[in-house]
């Protein structure tokens, strides 16, 4: 199978009428301005030269805002610009994320007519005070509306939820990504809050009134949602910011933040089911899995081996491409 590649433009919407405590939306997406149309066709050209060159399916994705908040005019401004290299075959489709209440039957019909596949929306929660207190400025029954209306007009649903918000706690998230299953997400994307500066966030951590979470409560919360989305086929886009997506503005202040959190998150998933296996049979001296699981299994600088050797030197964790991706197959002497 053909690996998949995005080609990610960042339009930020800066008339958005919202601020959520958590957002600088300038801090997010590195720019201050809608790029040129000239612009747009640089950044396409040159990353499918890359991608071209490793024979990679890839998408357009218009992230950095809520897309279909500019005005319809906009909209098909950008979208008439990657439309051709959809229908060259020179790209598989084209993906945009937006606000569940900024949604509606008219803006679909545009989305469609130039070629999107994939709309996310950012319900960050689906309980109404975490709503109220982030400052999202839509209520969770707007990102029930919204879904239905994207899964009905045929598109690839993704919803996108946060961890750790004003008022959150753990069952809160896990019910939020209970109601994303319940949905019918196709994808989704993982975000644990983090304090930047030059946000409301900023303001109430520094006065005392908001705690972030710390990395491991952050990992622990996260590990299973990330199990009740692999349970139930919902791709996980993302799992935690990549540092390129903010810390080249040095503008982080506090949160559980970690270059490799999705390992952390995954390694935390593989160990919970080696040690009920070891507790069900202490003649267990490794673990096999499949190739793509190994980091996961080995955990973040081989941490959860490390752990496992504590008690048996001897203990290994190996690769096998014979056996399913997810599974874990015990090792004996």
């Amino acid at each position: 199978m053909k690996s998949h590649s995005i080609i990610p433009i960042f339009l930020p919407e800066l008339a958005c009428p919202h601020q959520c405590v958590f957002c600088n939306q300038r801090n997010i997406t590195a720019v201050e301005s809608l790029p040129s149309e000239e612009d747009v066709l640089d950044i396409i050209e040159s990353h499918l030269k890359t991608i071209k060159a490793a024979e990679r399916t890839c998408e357009i994705a218009f992230f950095g805002g809520s897309y279909t908040g500019l005005s319809i005019d906009e909209q098909k401004k950008y979208l008439k610009l990657a439309a051709p290299f959809v229908e060259n075959g020179d790209i598989n489709g084209i993906r945009i994320s937006t606000r569940p209440d900024y949604i509606d039957d008219e803006i679909l019909d545009v989305l469609k007519k130039y070629h999107v596949k994939t709309i996310e929306i950012g319900a960050q929660s689906m309980d109404e005070d975490i709503l109220r207190r982030s400052g999202r400025g839509h209520r969770s029954e707007d990102v029930r509306r919204a879904a239905q209306l994207i899964k009905s007009a045929g598109f690839t649903l993704g919803i996108q939820m946060m961890i750790g918000l004003p008022g959150d706690t753990a069952e809160k998230s896990l019910e939020t990504a209970r109601e994303i299953v319940k949905l019918g997400a196709e994808g989704t994307r993982i975000y644990p809050l983090l304090v930047l500066e030059d946000t409301a966030l900023a303001e109430m951590y520094k006065d005392g009134k908001y705690e972030p979470l710390s990395l491991s409560e952050a990992v622990n919360q996260t590990a299973p949602i990330y199990q009740l989305f692999e349970e139930n086929d919902v791709l996980i886009y993302k799992c935690g910011l990549h540092p390129s997506e903010f810390l080249h503005n040095g503008k982080l202040l506090a949160g559980p933040w970690h270059p490799a959190f999705r390992q952390l998150v995954q390694a935390t998933i593989f160990m919970k089911k080696a040690k009920l296996l070891l507790q069900k049979d202490e003649k267990i001296i490794g673990f096999e899995v499949h190739p793509s699981d190994i980091n996961a299994a080995l955990g973040f600088e081989k941490g959860n081996l490390k752990e496992l050797q504590k008690n048996r030197p001897d203990f290994r964790i190996l690769q096998n491409e014979n056996i399913e991706k997810g599974e874990i197959h015990a090792i004996y002497n």
